[in-house]
């Protein structure tokens, strides 16, 4: 904990990540939920299916954040090495977990639950088992380590299943303004912005709208844990963008102040 923040990483696992094969969305997923937990997801890696590279990159991140979770390489196949990556970076063996296996086992006619198979209900050993009320094969929970299966439909059910055990801080309070006015015009002026307004953190995200009267413009994003600090930083955002000539436009104002 930071700031008395909690702070998480994300360690996404496979060759089809690096490959373009398939696209990533587990981190979207994985950054919003946190987001509604208070929780700050600091740093995100990518690696491939080499041993080596998974250790090396878990250990890393586990010593300098709260929690990690990984996502992918819990299969039943050969290149399905997170469970034995983790307990090497772990320094502990591996095993079928009985209640993995038995679970595993009741999911398949008789002679169907194979050596491959059996290979989702290996473990680290200490480590808890997380559910899975999708398929079944259970990711699991060692340290400060989440491991979570790749399939983005799985992996949100595994993280439903393990919000109610991981830390909880204040939540993000966000607003979204946007204007029709070029970033380089704002840029001065929300430096100083952000200067004046420390306790909240201020993004500038440019956009071209084709056919638009106006086609350059910027969608401004403050984010912060007291919901007066960033009320007032917004209030100034806004005027700001009225002396420049803009008419500023708060996105999604349901949502303002209470994201949860």
């Amino acid at each position: 904990m930071t700031n008395g923040t909690w702070g998480a990483a994300v360690l996404v696992i496979g060759d089809e990540i690096l490959s373009g094969r398939t696209q990533d969305t587990n981190t979207n997923a994985i950054a919003r939920f946190l987001t509604a937990l208070g929780i700050d997801l600091k740093e995100v890696r990518v690696v491939g299916d080499v041993e080596a590279e998974i250790v090396g990159a878990l250990k890393a991140l586990r010593a300098k954040y709260d929690v990690v979770f990984t996502t992918g390489g819990i299969g039943p196949t050969h290149d399905d090495i997170t469970a034995d990556a983790i307990a090497k970076a772990f320094d502990v063996g591996i095993g079928y977990h009985p209640d993995a296996y038995a679970l595993l086992e009741s999911r398949y006619p008789p002679g169907e639950f194979n050596d491959m198979r059996k290979r989702m209900a290996r473990v680290p050993h200490g480590a808890s088992l997380v559910a899975n009320p999708v398929s079944g094969a259970p990711g699991f929970h060692i340290g400060n380590v989440y491991v979570l299966a790749g399939v983005p439909m799985v992996m949100r059910a595994m993280l439903e299943q393990i919000a109610p055990e991981l830390p909880h801080g204040p939540a993000v309070k966000s607003v979204t303004v946007e204007a029709s006015i070029p970033e380089g015009t704002i840029a001065p002026g929300l430096a100083q912005l952000q200067k004046d307004h420390k306790d909240v953190a201020i993004g500038s995200y440019p956009f071209y709208r084709e056919g638009a009267a106006k086609p350059f413009g910027a969608q401004l994003v403050i984010r912060g844990r007291d919901g007066a600090a960033v009320e007032q930083a917004v209030v100034a955002l806004e005027e700001l963008l009225r002396t420049l000539g803009a008419a500023p436009q708060r996105i999604n104002p349901a949502d303002n102040l209470s994201e949860k």
